[in-house]
């Protein structure tokens, strides 16, 4: 029989071995694209995109690291990548190989001690569910609390960083073969939040924030970190039980619970967003459930932002340029958002995305979020805007633009799903009919030092 250590180590060097061909793999791939690309760009040889897309996407499924969870943002972001690259990667669900019980002993152990298991009366051998930086397994305190353990896989730091090297490779081909947009900022944002993912106590921070902000709506649950049972690389916090969304729209026709449900979906991010300027970059199908009451429980905070009170100003006077047609207005707020000096073409340009976005927030009726046929919300739209960008040069977006873009296709998604019909302006009014830019300044000081984000 072979020694436990030994057998945890080899399972440990087997995963950073697979890794590595993974990564190999992944190359290969990129490799093969920035040849065909330049061939079409250079020599004029058409390549099949659709057929490299599905390979690419092969490769980074069998990755399933941070890589794997970036390429799902990219999905929802506009033209970050070419459409047969977006519908493919769309497809990419966080679902990578759990850790075995003998790898679980062993990375408790390290972040619990020798003794970890005597801290509770129950933990489930095999895990719940499995992402591309951890895994959940269900347990019990010894006063028989339910809990959800997030155990981070091993060496996440550097596969994050080898994964990010990876992603510029990716930018940095797109670029050379179409050049409407940028992708330093968007590569610069993503870094950074998901460096801040590695961190776990980080994540403490952040649900103890979203605590405060959502203090007064009982229509949305959160965990509570169980910080003796948590280190920077295991997240212990109390389980709330809930139906993921797709289950719960097959299970519910009732279009009133439908309604409630995006109502409280709007809640759970937009609130945050115009009271504090912050907002969860990551509506991902696997970080919230649905109550029985079409509550929402929301239960992952790693990739949360946080914005200066200027944007979220801007963010308000856009909308209101865009319903009063005011042409200096609109400038004005995309200088908050943080597009240098833009044109009056890159103006134009803007403003049919923003248009899109912003368009149930401008009729005052009850509605559907999108009334197109199209299965992918903003999909026909972020084309058109594609097809502008390259005629006027292309753009550089700000880095506030990603998460802030990527929870409204995010939700809107949500909503088309939902088929929920309501008055998205008298929402949206609602909330923000009184805001005030040194208000949120203040509420948002208070909430950092609070838990010591500031």
């Amino acid at each position: 029989m072979k020694d436990k250590d030994n057998t945890d180590d080899e399972l440990s060097s087997s995963m950073t071995g697979g890794r590595f061909k993974r990564y190999a793999k992944v190359t290969s791939a990129m490799g093969g694209l920035a040849a065909r690309l330049a061939g079409e760009k250079y020599l004029g040889i058409k390549i099949n995109r659709e057929q490299h897309a599905s390979d690419l996407r092969a490769a980074l499924g069998g990755l399933k690291g941070p890589l794997m969870k970036v390429a799902q943002i990219l999905a929802t972001i506009p033209d970050a990548l070419p459409k047969e690259y977006v519908n493919e990667l769309s497809h990419l669900q966080a679902d990578a190989p759990s850790m075995g019980w003998l790898f679980v002993k062993r990375r408790m152990k390290a972040e619990l001690g020798e003794n970890w298991l005597t801290q509770f009366r129950d933990f489930n051998k095999s895990a719940s569910a499995a992402a591309s930086l951890g895994q959940v397994h269900f347990a019990e305190d010894n006063q028989g609390q339910k809990l959800a353990c997030k155990l981070q896989y091993p060496d996440m730091g550097s596969a994050v960083q080898a994964d990010l090297k990876q992603l510029k490779l990716i930018f940095s081909l797109y670029e050379k073969y179409d050049s409407a947009i940028s992708t330093k900022s968007i590569h610069e944002e993503l870094s950074d939040r998901l460096k801040e993912e590695l961190d776990y106590s980080h994540e403490i921070r952040n649900m103890n924030l979203y605590r405060h902000m959502l203090s007064d709506y009982n229509e949305i649950t959160l965990p509570n970190p169980i910080e003796s049972l948590s280190t920077n690389r295991l997240l212990t916090m109390t389980r709330i039980d809930g139906l993921k969304i797709m289950q719960f729209i097959a299970e519910n026709s009732d279009i009133e619970i439908r309604n409630q449900v995006a109502m409280n979906m709007f809640k759970a991010w937009y609130v945050p967003f115009y009271k504090f300027g912050v907002i969860h970059g990551d509506p991902h199908l696997g970080n919230y459930s649905i109550r029985t009451d079409g509550g929402i429980n929301l239960m992952d905070f790693g990739c949360i932002r946080v914005f200066r009170p200027d944007f979220v100003t801007g963010v308000i006077e856009l909308y209101k340029a865009l319903r009063d047609g005011n042409e200096e207005q609109a400038v004005n707020a995309y200088k908050r958002w943080g597009f240098e000096n833009p044109s009056k073409e890159l103006i134009s340009v803007l403003n049919i995305w923003a248009n899109f976005i912003y368009q149930p927030l401008l009729e005052d009726k009850v509605r559907l979020i999108n009334p197109s046929a199209s299965g992918q919300y903003g999909k026909e739209t972020a084309e058109k805007v594609h097809e502008e960008l390259k005629k006027i040069g292309g753009v550089k977006p700000p880095r506030e633009f990603v998460l802030m873009d990527r929870a409204a296709v995010g939700l809107g998604s949500v909503f088309m799903h939902l088929k929920a019909k309501l008055n998205w302006y008298r929402i949206f009014h609602d909330l923000v009919g009184n805001f005030s830019e040194t208000e949120l300044e203040k509420k948002q000081r208070i909430a950092l030092n609070k838990v010591n984000l500031s």
